[in-house]
């Protein structure tokens, strides 16, 4: 079973090529010229046991948004056709403490987009990073992998911390819905997805 995908997308607001194996080890190449969310990313891929790697070039001297956002997307298209029409667990669900904080992630893989995002930062920027692209990056990535995606930070005052468990969370949700279901039968009482 080869479950990988690679794609570029090409804007005058970004360049971006994505590579993506879902049956990985959590090898990662990750490029956007945005420190901390390529620290995110690189959490992504590790904690979800997926190879990946990330190239964009943005237009960085009006800010991230372009990239985190474009990122999202190309990255969500990869992980739709990487995972084809593979009969898949669908749901996964995590949630991950980071000292003071807890992120969580609910989802489902059925081709149906649409996110909840229920989680607020005490600052506007870690770094370069916008505190609010994690919003952006999730409903990019929801709407393109065809994931419903319900994500939360309920607690916690250190926004890196809270942003780190949420992009942690995402990892081991996913990782859970990728599992390819042993009687290879869809994971749906009306037998098919969305």
């Amino acid at each position: 079973m080869k479950r990988t995908a690679e794609i570029t997308r090409k804007t005058k607001e970004t360049d971006i090529r994505i590579s993506i194996k879902i049956d990985g080890a959590g090898e990662c190449k990750i490029e956007t010229g945005v420190g901390f969310f390529d620290h995110m990313l690189t959490a992504l891929a590790v904690h979800g046991g997926f190879d990946l790697t990330v190239k964009c070039s943005g237009d960085l001297q009006v800010d991230a948004h372009h990239t985190v956002e474009d990122v999202g997307i190309v990255l969500g298209t990869a992980l739709k056709n990487a995972l084809g029409d593979e009969k898949i667990m669908r749901f996964g669900n995590a949630s991950i403490p980071m000292d003071d904080a807890l992120g969580a992630c609910t989802l489902d893989i059925c081709g149906r987009p649409f996110l909840v995002f229920n989680a607020e930062f005490e600052g506007e920027k870690i770094g370069k990073y916008e505190t609010c692209l994690t919003k952006e990056f999730m409903q990019a990535l929801a709407f393109n992998a065809g994931i419903t995606l319900h994500i939360s930070a309920p607690y916690g005052s250190n926004d890196h911390h809270k942003t780190e468990a949420i992009f942690k969370a995402l990892a081991y949700a996913l990782k859970q819905a990728v599992i390819v279901k042993e009687d290879g039968k869809i994971a749906s009482t009306k037998g098919v997805l969305s």
